[in-house]
């Protein structure tokens, strides 16, 4: 079954929210409830559930715990997946320490670096090798996934160098710079630039309509 992206981000959405209602000791939510906190019409809620065969009880909403369950199902990773960091600065050193880094779904298990006082050192509990051994490491150590936080002048060089490890199978990249990445090699972007652009965007859609 091919998902689209957009759906893929919804059903992300759902499972953070049904996460922090069941912290909250929540039994029961309609699409409706749903779509009203996420800014996602109630039709589309039940649309990407039924979608995954997942339908409430009509009047009465989704049980959360199994709704819940349902979702994380459908997004759990069959395996543990071995990712790496290139670059270590202050926007690599954020994500290290972010609570989405403690995951059952990845292991953290090599960090990149030029800087001398960083290369050969343990990072909360990851050691760091210079990225000239980049493909070298991450073959031995089977990693698959590589995320991208250096500078926009250092990414293609990156980039280059990451591709010769058979191992390598998806990169994110933190960057706004254009990269060229082999077609076998699944890529995402994350620019948050643009991001801010598009909210500045509709904001100024939203209050020209006032």
């Amino acid at each position: 079954m091919k998902v689209a992206e957009p759906t893929v981000e919804r059903l992300i959405q759902y499972y953070r929210l049904l996460i922090q209602m069941k912290e909250e000791e929540r039994k029961v939510v309609s699409s409706l409830q749903i779509g009203e906190i996420l800014g996602i019409k109630a039709s589309q809620v039940r649309k990407d559930l039924s979608y995954f065969g997942e339908i409430g009880k009509r009047g009465v909403g989704y049980h959360v715990n199994r709704l819940c369950l349902h979702i994380e199902n459908i997004l759990a990773s069959p395996k543990v997946w071995k990712v790496a960091l290139a670059g270590v600065g202050n926007l690599g050193t954020a994500l290290m320490g972010h609570a989405a880094f403690q995951s059952y779904k990845f292991d953290v298990d090599a960090l990149f670096d030029v800087d001398p006082e960083k290369v050969g050192q343990e990072i909360m509990g990851v050691r760091c090798w210079h990225v000239d051994e980049i493909a070298k490491v991450m073959e031995e150590r089977g990693i698959e996934v590589l995320i991208l936080a250096v500078p926009a002048s250092a990414a293609q060089n990156c980039v280059d160098k990451a591709v010769h490890s058979p191992s390598l199978k998806g990169i994110l990249a933190f960057t706004p710079a254009t990269v060229v990445v082999p077609e076998k090699i699944l890529f995402y972007r994350v620019d948050i630039f643009v991001e801010l652009e598009k909210l500045l965007f509709f904001l100024k859609e939203r209050e020209g309509k006032h």
